[in-house]
């Protein structure tokens, strides 16, 4: 067979894989504004880079009719390409065939990919859109999921993993994306859930849609199941080729890095972010914008705790993962969301070799029966765990207050961090000048003739002990009171200075985390 055959031969097997209603069906994916499987990935990579593998797998099946309607591929393309000339692995699932569902030999396909990514060292990209388990293959099918289960979790902290929903993803389906990395939802024409509308309607009598179940919104704000989020599917496409910007390829390399510049790093704008009252809340993105490159930062889980900030970045155009307590939201107290939120961004950054840079501004834990039922206790120690297993290049900037046991959680020099720098307006203290006063003087000024006064009076003492960062330097807590202004100077200089920092954990098979 010559050549000319072999390619008349594969464009009829293509042809062959469209016929019986795949056009129509495709059709009917670009009414709902969808792209298609490979639509998709000829965005995701670059031109002319993607490599098929799998192409002719067909099912297996023979009941319920199943051996008479069989398509090339079996519903997911797998393959390999390049994304900015880098190496990745991705594996798109096909809803115009069988729904997307999931057989045997899709199962086996998408697990061949992940082999290989592993092997090699490269990212695995798995874009999402399928209606489930293939009902009419029975356990095979939910052995298919397991077997990428089994894969996703040997995976962690290998390889960066990265799952864009682009369609459904329910039952057991939705159990692969969650111990990815990360999870992108497109708005509208997306949804997760382990159980759909019509089973939470007969057994809790609850009447909800899809999108209220399980939509983009609904996890990007109220369970933080997704980490971003996507107007459409071409913006989710953008947003994963730039988050996968700031990644290594595996644990074993660094993140890339971007040329850089130095010139003049000072900016004079932070001396004037803090307020004069200490009450006052501001936002600490503006702080982050200023000490980063321009335009860099990447916020992850955005809508979701926003009393913390987390989200990756470059300065001097090295990538670092940022993790900021936010006063503009609940004053920026740490919670159970904030704490778990932030507690797996910065083991993700530890697993692969991101330094981790800290802005704490914290007046504590939340307070509350609320947050005591649902655990804050152990939730709470998470973010202390996460930290303190780290290895990576820490600096914490104290920019205000850091309260009571939230300042040991938030990177403090007790928990590992490397460089702790504080501005003059830093607060670091057991607790608010009030609290402290109305319990140490509680005696002298019950006995004033004038308690009110006499609690004023107190405050300021206290106030004017530990309202600013000295006493901590006094002790090595902080290594340097710096101006504002100074902060991006001196931020540069220090993780050039920490880039080579060796640390090892002791000996152990791995930790237990407060789960």
């Amino acid at each position: 067979m010559d050549m000319k055959e072999k390619t008349d031969l594969l464009e009829q097997k293509i042809n062959e894989a469209l016929a019986g209603g795949g056009k129509d069906r495709i059709a009917a994916q670009h009414k709902k504004g969808k792209l298609t499987a490979r639509e998709r990935l000829h965005f995701l990579l670059d031109e002319g880079s993607f490599e098929e593998i799998g192409m002719f797998v067909t099912h297996r099946a023979t009941d319920f009719g199943l051996e008479k309607e069989k398509y090339l591929g079996d519903g997911v393309v797998t393959g390999f390409g390049r994304i900015n000339g880098r190496l990745v692995y991705v594996y798109a699932q096909d809803f115009t065939v069988f729904g997307g569902s999931l057989s045997e030999t899709h199962a086996k396909k998408i697990c061949r990919i992940m082999d290989l990514a592993m092997q090699n060292g490269a990212p695995v990209i798995g874009l999402n859109d399928s209606g489930g388990a293939r009902i009419q293959e029975g356990v095979v099918s939910l052995g298919g999921y397991a077997d990428i289960f089994y894969r996703n979790v040997r995976a962690s902290g290998v390889i960066p993993q990265i799952s864009a929903i682009m369609g459904p993803c329910a039952g057991g389906a939705v159990y692969s994306p969650a111990i990815t990395d990360f999870i992108m939802m497109v708005e509208n024409t997306s949804y997760m859930f382990v159980t759909g509308p019509n089973v939470v309607k007969t057994v809790t009598h609850e009447d909800v849609t899809s999108e209220e179940l399980g939509g983009a919104m609904t996890h990007a704000t109220k369970s933080g199941v997704t980490h971003f989020t996507a107007a459409n599917g071409l913006e989710c496409i953008s947003k994963l080729k730039q988050l996968l910007s700031y990644m290594p390829q595996n644990c074993e390399e660094d993140a890339p890095a971007i040329p850089y510049t130095a010139g003049n790093e000072s900016r004079p704008k932070l001396n004037s972010v803090i307020p004069d009252n200490p009450n006052q809340p501001y936002d600490i993105r503006e702080v982050i914008e200023e000490v980063i490159d321009e335009t860099s930062f990447l916020e992850v889980h955005k809508d979701f705790a926003e009393n913390i900030v987390v989200g990756f970045a470059r300065l001097a155009g090295k990538s670092i993962g940022i993790i900021a307590n936010q006063p503009a939201h609940l004053a920026g107290v740490l919670d159970i969301q904030a704490s778990t939120k932030a507690a797996r961004f910065v083991r993700f950054c530890d697993c692969f070799n991101i330094p981790l840079l800290v802005f704490e501004d914290v007046p504590g834990f939340l307070p509350g029966t609320d947050q005591e039922w649902n655990g804050i206790i152990t939730n709470g120690a998470k973010l202390l765990y996460a930290f303190s297993e780290a290895t990576v290049p820490r600096i914490t900037v104290i920019t205000r207050k850091a309260y009571g046991g939230a300042y040991d959680v938030m990177n403090s020099k007790h928990i590992g961090a490397d460089m702790n720098y504080a501005w003059p307006s830093a607060e670091i203290a057991v607790m608010g000048a009030k609290g402290a006063a109305e319990i140490i003087f509680r005696k002298e000024i019950a006995e004033a003739k004038d308690p009110a006064a006499k609690l004023k009076e107190k405050e300021q003492e206290y106030n004017q002990l530990f309202a600013n960062p000295y006493k901590a330097a006094e002790h090595g807590y902080v290594d340097e009171v710096i101006r504002p202004e100074d902060t991006r100077r001196k931020l540069i200089l220090a993780f050039e200075m920490l880039k080579n920092k060796v640390d090892k954990l002791p000996r152990k098979k791995h930790g237990n985390i407060p789960l």
